[in-house]
């Protein structure tokens, strides 16, 4: 358990830079499914594996006090640069099964992009003891690549894989983290037994993007970033041809992509 805690979280180190700026915002459909299956607005939110704050500041205006609960030293500096004069949000350095928040604080609990980089069980069970009854757990993530132009994603595809044969080639790579299935978040939830009801949403978010933005996003990903520091030259041609290939197709261009996002949700009885 400890292995794969602070493998996972020294996964993240070093990049922190790129995936700020890059990955996408909180969609504002968040808030207002917590706010509908609530009844109101929430008095505390924890964020569970906050990364640099981008799931977490959206509810600054939302909820009374907000705690985002990061292990990764990189991801959780720049979080804590952006509270400002925000008084009710702050950065904890910790662990999904180990926040050190107080039993039934919580109203909403989120997991953005990072439930399946923590061990279902023990993340569920610390989950339970944070939430008040009714309270609601909100796991979301997006598919890759986004949504803006078929040649541009299936180059994205084309790379994803490249790092998957790198990974599966190389087990340094592939024993350095310990990833669960996202497939089976919404029965994690359901055979966890804390919740009483638990279900599926799917929507989409639109950003805007340029080309720049669209390598920066799949220069975010965990699996490339790691073989960038250990073994650059097994990506380096790939990653060109594909940094070539988007500037060639989007150039100057502004233009929109959408975020395919599956929301899981439970409510605690």
């Amino acid at each position: 358990m400890q292995d794969s805690k602070r493998l996972n979280a020294d996964r993240f180190l070093g990049f922190a830079d790129i995936y700020d700026a890059a990955r996408p915002q909180c969609p504002q459909y968040i808030i207002e499914i917590a706010e509908k299956y609530l009844g109101g607005r929430p008095n505390l939110v924890a964020d569970l594996g906050c990364g640099t704050g981008l799931s977490t500041l959206i509810w600054t205006e939302v909820s009374r006090h907000t705690v985002g609960v990061e292990p990764s030293s990189d991801m959780i500096e720049i979080a804590r640069g952006k509270i400002g004069n925000c008084s009710n949000i702050e950065f904890v350095q910790g662990f999904s099964n180990d926040t050190k928040l107080t039993g039934e604080c919580a109203d909403v609990v989120t997991c953005s992009q990072s439930f399946h980089w923590m061990e279902p069980k023990s993340t569920l069970s610390e989950v339970n003891r944070i939430l008040k009854p009714g309270g609601i757990f909100m796991v979301y993530d997006c598919d890759w690549p986004p949504v803006c132009n078929w040649k541009a994603e299936l180059s994205y595809q084309n790379l994803l894989d490249f790092v998957a044969e790198i990974e599966s080639a190389n087990p340094q790579l592939k024993e350095a983290y310990v990833r669960w299935d996202k497939n089976n978040h919404l029965n994690n939830i359901k055979n966890s037994g804390y919740f009483t009801y638990a279900r599926e949403i799917v929507f989409a978010n639109r950003e805007p993007c340029t080309a720049e933005r669209f390598i920066t996003i799949a220069r975010s990903q965990g699996g490339l970033q790691a073989i960038l520091k250990k073994k650059p030259e097994l990506i380096s041609q790939q990653l060109n041809q594909f940094e070539s290939s988007i500037k060639h197709i989007f150039q100057d261009q502004k233009f929109e992509i959408d975020f395919c996002y599956r929301l899981r949700i439970g409510i605690k009885k």
